[in-house]
């Protein structure tokens, strides 16, 4: 059994990761931190867990009694917890903040399994994908292959309020975001380094702008994304590309059909489907923000990291009905 330890684990990440390790075969869990709610079960936070578990918050954190630990910050936290804290050798570390996930002066892999998978296998650090950074990256990866991306790309994605934590703020509000839209961060959001980094890794050089518009969708929870790239590819050479480059993925799928957000939805999928508009193509992918875009990523990471197959304790059922 892999013995794990979480931190940061009140969040709405948290509680999706404690849900998913309850029901992994292979996984136990010794602490879930959290310094406010330290002594209150689990179940009373993460309502959605009553009856699964009498597992209680912890303040304390055992590190010499876990394999691996889940960061499950604010960003900009891991990196100060890590210079004051001294963690075990031998412990491995999967971080869902966006502290590590650019190259630099540290040991942690990206962990985007679709192009990485190897490395992660070999990891004792990774960096989780942020959540919009995913459903881009899978949409716009086989492009990169195919080196279809030599011209400006506009990308447009919505997200659901859980993607923004747990925390209440004037843009979670029910009463406001209720049959509401707006956009943020508008070609200057956290997650366009990540995704350039990705895809110069994939296509050797990326010499042209991702203009990447995030909107806040009036629902709970996924991401649904929009990509549009100039190519004079035939459709046919593309949606091959796109086959190929997903074949062994356990979770990125390409449909042929149109996609919605319905069918990845409390699952750990990504699809992804392409059509072409004389010299554009229009690129669709979706995926669930809290699982393929934070948790189940980081689980599947996981299985990676102590040799098991990555479906292990995430096939979940999508919320289509």
């Amino acid at each position: 059994m892999i013995s794990v330890g979480i931190l940061g684990a009140a969040g709405y990440t948290g509680g999706e990761l404690i849900r998913l390790l309850l029901n992994h075969p292979e996984a136990e869990i010794v602490f879930a931190n959290s310094e406010s709610n330290a002594g209150n079960l689990v179940s009373d936070v993460h309502e959605g867990l009553i009856g699964d578990t009498d597992l209680r918050f912890s303040s304390e954190m055992t590190f010499d009694q876990v394999d691996v630990l889940f960061f499950c910050f604010g960003h900009g936290k891991s990196e100060q917890f890590l210079k004051e804290h001294t963690i075990p050798g031998h412990v491995k570390i999967i971080d869902l903040a966006q502290d590590f996930r650019i190259k630099g002066q540290h040991d942690y892999v990206y962990g985007l399994p679709e192009i990485n998978k190897v490395a992660i296998a070999m990891a004792q650090h990774v960096a989780n994908p942020g959540c919009f950074a995913t459903c881009i990256q899978v949409a716009l990866l086989p492009a990169a292959q195919m080196g279809l991306l030599t011209d400006d790309v506009a990308v447009n994605a919505i997200t659901g309020s859980t993607g923004a934590g747990q925390k209440p703020s004037a843009t979670t509000h029910f009463s406001w975001r209720n049959n509401n839209l707006s956009i943020y961060k508008p070609f200057q959001h956290q997650h366009i380094a990540e995704i350039r980094q990705s895809l110069t890794q994939v296509q050797g050089h990326l010499d042209c702008d991702i203009d990447f518009i995030p909107y806040r969708g009036d629902f709970a929870r996924g991401i649904f994304c929009t990509a549009v790239v100039k190519t004079e590819a035939s459709i046919e050479q593309i949606t091959d590309g796109y086959r190929q480059f997903y074949a062994d993925a356990a979770f990125t799928h390409y449909s042929d059909k149109s996609i919605d957000l319905k069918q990845v939805v409390n699952t750990n999928k990504a699809l992804v489907h392409v059509e072409k508009y004389g010299n554009k193509l229009l690129i669709t992918s979706a995926i669930d923000n809290l699982l393929k875009g934070a948790v189940g990523q980081a689980v599947q990471n996981m299985n990676l990291m102590f040799g098991l197959p990555e479906q292990t304790g995430l096939q979940l059922k999508a919320s289509a009905f």
